[in-house]
Parts: C-alpha cells; structure tokens; sequence
C-alpha cells in the first residue's frame, strides 16, 4: 500500500495502527501492565491479558470499533468494577481459576455459586489466597485467565 493510500485508510477508519503496535512494543519492553496515551482527542489504551480501547474524541464523538493490533482486540464497557455483581480483587498479585495447574477451575461461565464459595485463588507474596464469592448467583462473565497478574480493584468475575 502506497503511503497516501496508507494515511486515506487511516483517515477513513480513524485508527492508527502503527501507533497501537508501538504502544504494544513499548508494554513489551517496559513490562507494564498497561499504558495508554491521548492525541488530537483520541485516546487509545492498549493492556496485556488481552484489550485494546479506543475513545472517542473530547467532542462526545461515537466510540471507534476495535482496531487491529498484535494483542487481542477487546472493547470493554465503561467500568466494569461499578457492575453491581463485580468481584473485585482485593489485592496485587497472580490469579488461578483452579487449585493447581492443570486441575478444573472452580468455576465456568454460567456456574451457579452460593455466598462464601471459593472463586479463584490470588498468590500473593508465596501465599495462596481464596477469593470468595461475595453474593451467591449465577456467573456472567469471567474477566482473567489462569495465571493472569491482577491489581487491586481489578473486576474479576460478573455474578448475576
């Protein structure tokens, strides 16, 4: 592709690639979890453990759709840790869906827990730390993979 036919599809989609892929260049060498940067109104996140955001202009232009980028590509809503059923992590550290490697997570999409059942595990500081279920409900979304480094108030699971 010529470099003005280049910057046309640019123009037309609105997303800058390049910029995506320098931004996933620079996780991968800094070893953030996440990074995001603001240009000429658009704003553009790009995280390990799987999602690339982009935002609308300041102007309350319509969100972009999702742009190609070697991480995989994932438009999330606005704050899933406001979601009335988000279990939140409670701290820093790795998250394991099951007991031990190679063993069945605790729980699968579309699991019917009860208040107080073990979730997930969190290792923190060599300690293994049970997460459990704060309501008891069904399980909408899962929002980690195994293994997973996690923050604290990262949403983790969506119990309805």
């Amino acid at each position: 592709m010529a470099p003005k036919d280049k910057s046309v599809a640019e123009a037309k989609s609105g997303i800058d690639k390049e910029l995506i892929r320098e931004l996933a260049k620079l996780l991968d060498e800094t070893g953030l979890t996440e990074i995001e940067i603001e240009r000429a109104g658009l704003r553009v996140r790009v995280g390990r453990g799987g999602a690339v955001t982009q935002y609308g202009s300041q102007s309350g232009a319509a969100p972009l759709p999702p742009a190609a980028a070697p991480l995989p590509v994932a438009v999330t809503p606005a704050d899933l840790a406001k979601h009335p059923g988000a279990v939140t992590s409670p701290m820093v550290g790795t998250a394991y869906r099951g007991a031990s490697p190679g063993s069945a997570p605790f729980i699968d999409l579309g699991s019917k827990v009860v208040a107080g059942e073990t979730l997930l595990i969190i290792e923190a500081m060599k300690t293994m730390n049970q997460i459990p279920a704060p309501r008891s409900g069904t399980v909408t979304q899962i929002l980690i993979e195994d293994g997973q480094p996690v923050e604290f108030g990262e949403p983790l699971i969506i119990i309805e």
